[in-house]
């Protein structure tokens, strides 16, 4: 069982133990991803992420960083979001303070040296072109700006060449400043450790001087735009499409439908894309159905990567297992496949107390009220045949539809075209 406790300054201390492991996982989430950007900085949530291990008070430079975690056999990382950012060290459970004592370090007390965001501007940019040079995640970032238009929710978070050049130390200080307040940030610590010692070691390395409120991002507001495909020409072996609408927020109530939809339809290797797509008629090397879900929208979507001598057959298949979903129920044998792969999944994921920490972290920093994993597994059970196939037919109405695409391709009207049932 988890528990919760916020202190007077705001920041809030998620516990989540785990039986029988050795391992804790301290992880530090903020509300500072790229949906508090502007376009002046649009890139500058992930570019600060880069930038705290880099060097702080104790810890002055990412050797040091790196020498303190590797010398107990931790492994460490950091991630940014459209929401969120995160930190986590993750090691034996009796080297726990080693955790402790880093994050604090670097989220308190980093220095942003301008020689230091000098080599990681270099760094990033490279970072930059990979993504540039890998069709199958640029695809998804071409998509969320044709799904979410010229706001915030659909700018790629490592933001353009241009910014990234040009970002400034006082720029990094005054985004720190104003986001990473306590009352912004989540200590979720998951794993094996004694309730008393990490809230002494949290007093200890995660002292905050200032405690004014952060601020939040602006709601999410939908589109009226015409425009349904987004095709960016390369010369490419392959071509790397997606197929998706707008879905569920996590707040919302059909959210697990719509996760268990997805699973049906490309979750695994024995869903109806993989086998019908892939298998019967070898269209595609990778197929796959994923949702995205945010505080107040989502995504819901299918990518592929696709011959390109067969682009209109592929996009045609996997319309039709839209369009199959929508007007025949789901066999009972089939949903149940899809909840016990779905429970599987996160009973496994869960054994990982990093993977623990921050379902725990994220909906303490996000949501809310915190579901725990047996009220999660509740909600999955209690998804209906007719509930998937009435959010199906919401979800993929043909006007909703939007297609991103990557690769060799000249005539977008005729792949625009293809995109009903």
């Amino acid at each position: 069982m988890h528990k919760l406790i916020t202190q007077e300054n705001g920041l809030k201390i998620i516990l989540s133990p785990i039986e029988g492991t050795k391992s804790c996982t301290v992880l530090c989430l903020v509300g500072a991803g790229s949906r508090f950007e502007n376009k002046e900085i649009n890139g500058i949530s992930h570019f600060l992420e880069h930038m705290f291990f880099k060097g702080a008070k104790k810890y002055r430079n990412a050797a040091e960083v790196a020498s303190a975690i590797d010398s107990v056999g931790g492994d460490f990382n950091a991630f940014t979001g459209k929401e969120y950012a995160g930190y986590f060290v993750k090691l034996a459970s009796h080297q726990k303070e080693v955790a402790f004592d880093v994050i604090g370090d670097m989220m308190i007390n980093a220095t942003f040296l301008p020689e230091e965001i000098e080599k990681e501007r270099g760094v990033i940019l490279e970072e930059y072109n990979m993504y540039q040079d890998t069709p199958m995640y640029q695809v998804g970032w071409d998509f969320e700006r044709l799904l979410f238009g010229d706001q915030p929710m659909g700018w790629d978070q490592i933001g353009t060449k241009e910014i990234i050049k040009n970002l400034t130390r006082e720029q990094f200080q005054d985004y720190k400043n104003s986001l990473y307040t306590p009352d912004n940030t989540v200590i979720s610590i998951s794993g094996d450790f004694d309730e008393a010692e990490v809230m002494d070691l949290v007093k200890k390395y995660f002292a905050f001087e200032d405690e004014k409120r952060a601020r939040h991002f602006e709601e999410y507001k939908k589109i009226e735009a015409d425009k349904k495909i987004i095709s960016q020409h390369k010369k490419t072996e392959q071509g790397h499409v997606i197929i998706g609408v707008e879905g569920m927020s996590y707040l919302d109530d059909e959210i697990w439908t719509e996760k268990i939809l997805s699973v049906i339809l490309g979750g695994n290797m024995s869903s109806r894309m993989f086998m019908n797509v892939r298998e019967a008629k070898g269209l595609c090397y990778y197929i796959r159905t994923t949702t995205d879900d945010y505080t107040d929208t989502g995504a819901i979507s299918t990518s592929a990567g696709v011959d390109l001598s067969r682009v209109d057959m592929a996009i045609t298949a996997i319309l039709e297992e839209y369009r199959k979903i929508m007007e025949s129920p789901v066999d009972a044998d089939e949903l149940n496949k899809a909840k016990e792969f779905m429970k599987g999944k996160i009973i496994l994921r869960l054994e990982d107390s990093e993977e623990y920490a921050h379902l725990m972290g994220k909906q303490a920093l996000l949501y809310p009220e915190i579901d725990s994993v047996d009220e999660i597994l509740k909600k999955i059970d209690a998804v209906t045949a007719e509930s998937v196939q009435k959010l199906s037919q919401k979800l993929f109405a043909e006007e909703n539809l939007r297609l991103a695409m990557i690769g060799p391709f000249k005539n977008d009207k005729h792949f625009a075209g293809l995109l009903h049932y």
